[in-house]
């Protein structure tokens, strides 16, 4: 059924005025209406909430025309504007069509009305659809300067923060828990993870990085992550956390929820300057039809839900309809990107899912997030939360080629530490150089960076293998995902650690390669 039309008549003869009401009654349009005839009063009627205008040419205290003009001064109003005159000519109403007018027809023809209401309303649509494709054409343009700009600063924003990262580890490693300066590093720490959440989120967003999914335990995803957001919130936010019981697995990226959690709890952190509770939950629900046609996009089946709810300053309306628009932020400028939201959105959809809003001003917001349900078991390599526990040593000699001179002398103390024999190079080809001249145990394993100057670590590693055909290969990057892709290092079966990583990370994936059965 069409939305009822609201109708402004501009005529200072009551009889026209209904004349005009009753042919549109007769063209069977549904309306509410109202008339003015002078300027003060259609200036007090004249909003966004209009649309149709039908306007006398010619009256003893207003005219068509200066209706016409005082409209046309507001761009924003995209409002029909038809003249119905009795004394119109011809030449007026040309220049009544060249200033805005939509249409104009003569009192003795009103049958004409009701097309010429149709064609004018739908005019209006076709404009508005065009409105938004042009913004959407404008979005994707700004979308893809913001991946091209993303994709090119990735990798060495990676590196730096790969660095930051791992040597905040190592102090923190041995200066203890008690140390006064421990909470200092900590900091460091945590302002380099945020960091690389916005990489990932400027990635995701601008579609330069993918959500890599797999069946994983909402619950453990979560549970993990309690002690870092935490640290994420201020002492005057009290958080709670309930777990549902056996909610089921999940197909998506653990690596991408935590950025989802991130981003809303710490928005919900700033929506509580003054304190309050943040509960964040998960819960096996399951949607039926109703709910799904009330969602458009969403279909009714069975689903794990993750809620965060905070008790904050709530949200408008108008807030919320532009919620997930790109760049759109209400925080004070340098405190947001307006990219937080619209990357959660982008996560999720491509997860299956979809996210859920309510929220009322004074009263606090609720997100909840619906990730599919699936049957397939969780594998052990989808676990996104390790023991807790030291680090596997090793003796074996290994041999790590990276570009970056920080990365690479990174890299080889945290896995001397860990008791290997550490050879490096700076790229492919001093990498074949160094294996040739090597008279000790034999490398087990070469970590090395996909792109690099001279010759990158995929050629290189083809090369050692024609000589050493048991050699282990972990390839590294911070280059995003579509930029290495065709270098075959993200095929199945081959080993990639994503940069920025950890010592701890970097340490534990070298072991389990090596303790893994030669394939």
């Amino acid at each position: 059924m069409p939305p009822r039309i609201q109708l402004l008549i501009v005529e200072d003869n009551p009889g026209d005025a209904d004349l005009l009401v009753r042919e549109l009654r007769r063209a069977e349009f549904d309306f509410d209406w109202q008339r003015v005839d002078t300027e003060a009063e259609y200036l007090a009627r004249l909003n966004p909430g209009l649309d149709l205008i039908l306007s006398d040419y010619e009256m003893p205290r207003f005219s068509g025309l200066r209706a016409l003009e005082l409209l046309k001064q507001q761009p924003k109003l995209d409002i029909p504007f038809i003249i119905v005159s009795g004394t119109i000519g011809e030449e007026t109403a040309v220049t009544a069509i060249k200033q805005g007018a939509a249409d104009y027809l003569l009192k003795d023809r009103i049958i004409r009305l009701g097309p010429a209401v149709r064609r004018a309303l739908m005019e209006v649509k076709e404009r508005g659809e065009r409105k938004r494709l042009e913004a959407q054409f404008i979005e994707a343009q700004k979308m893809e300067v913001v991946g091209q700009l993303a994709g090119g600063v990735a990798h060495d924003f990676n590196n730096v923060l790969g660095v930051i990262m791992g040597y905040s580890d190592l102090i923190m490693q041995d200066l203890g828990p008690d140390h006064p300066v421990q909470k200092y590093t900590e900091e460091i720490r945590l302002a380099a993870e945020r960091a690389a959440g916005l990489t990932r989120q400027l990635l995701v967003f601008s579609r330069k990085q993918t959500v890599q999914a797999v069946a994983l335990d909402l619950n453990e995803v979560v549970e993990g992550m309690e002690k870092m957001l935490r640290r994420l919130i201020d002492e005057n936010v009290e958080m709670t956390m309930i777990c549902g019981g056996q909610i089921g697995p999940i197909k998506a990226d653990s690596g991408y929820i935590w950025q989802v959690l991130m981003n809303l709890v710490v928005n919900a952190r700033d929506a509580m300057p003054d304190g309050g509770n943040l509960a964040i939950e998960t819960s096996a629900v399951t949607l039926d039809e109703a709910y799904a046609q009330s969602h458009p996009g969403t279909t009714s089946g069975d689903y794990v839900m993750l809620s965060v709810r905070d008790t904050g300053t709530g949200m408008t309306e108008e807030v919320k309809a532009r919620l997930f628009e790109a760049f759109f932020t209400t925080k004070p400028s340098g405190k947001g990107t307006g990219l937080g939201l619209v990357t959660c959105q982008t996560i999720v959809r491509q997860s299956g899912g979809h996210i859920d809003v309510s929220s009322e001003l004074g009263q606090g917001t609720t997100f909840k997030i619906y990730f599919p349900r699936v049957e397939q078991p969780i594998p052990a390599a989808a676990s996104s939360v390790r023991k807790a526990g030291p680090l596997r040593r090793g003796t074996e000699t290994l041999l790590v080629v990276e570009d970056e001179p920080s990365v690479r002398h990174l890299a080889q103390g945290v896995l001397k530490a860990q008791g290997y024999e550490v050879l490096t190079a700076p790229n492919g080809q001093d990498a074949l150089r160094v294996a040739r001249g090597h008279s000790g145990p034999p490398i087990a394993l070469v970590v090395t960076d996909v792109i690099m100057p001279r010759m990158g670590g995929k050629v290189m590693a083809e090369w050692l293998k024609t000589t050493y055909p048991n050699l282990k290969i972990l390839f590294t990057s911070g280059y995003t995902e579509d930029a290495i892709a065709h270098h075959g290092v993200l095929d199945g079966g081959v080993e990639f650690l994503p940069k920025p990583y950890t010592p701890a990370s970097l340490a534990r994936k070298v072991r389990d390669l090596l303790d893994a059965p030669q394939t």
